[in-house]
């Protein structure tokens, strides 16, 4: 009786060993391409980066997407996220910057940030998550 059953419970563990490589497969990859960063300039300048393989990579990018003078880069994020705030009254005054493992972390962070600078109206100005964030 257990040998007509052999077949059926060799193609289970087939199907399992398949679903398992598949599943470790698609989180190389998505750990593969986990890297970020997010630059700020004057007067609310930014740039940002996401999905690159090293954060060396991302942190180039974000240097060289952000427009402004004085750029340089404040956050660098592995799965993570990161958010700009400015003040709305003022773009060219107060602003902050914050990251976390999820979104809304990121950006309380960011606009805690902008009022302890004296921002008046802080507002996100720009967010984003790489990998898993």
């Amino acid at each position: 009786m257990t040998d007509s059953f052999t077949p059926v419970m060799r193609a289970v563990v087939a199907a399992a060993l398949l679903l398992a490589t598949a599943a470790m497969m698609v989180a190389v990859v998505n750990n593969a391409r986990a890297a970020g960063a997010l630059a700020i300039g004057r007067c609310g300048a930014f740039g940002e980066s996401f999905d690159f393989v090293s954060g060396a990579a991302a942190r180039k990018s974000a240097l060289a997407k952000c427009a402004g003078n004085g750029c340089r880069v404040v956050a660098s994020v592995q799965r993570g996220c990161a958010a700009l705030a400015v003040d709305y009254v003022d773009p060219c005054g107060a602003h902050g910057w914050g990251k976390g493992h999820e979104l809304g972390h990121a950006q309380n962070a960011a606009l805690r940030s902008c009022y302890r600078d004296g921002g008046k109206e802080c507002v996100i100005r720009t967010f984003f998550c790489d990998g898993n964030g």
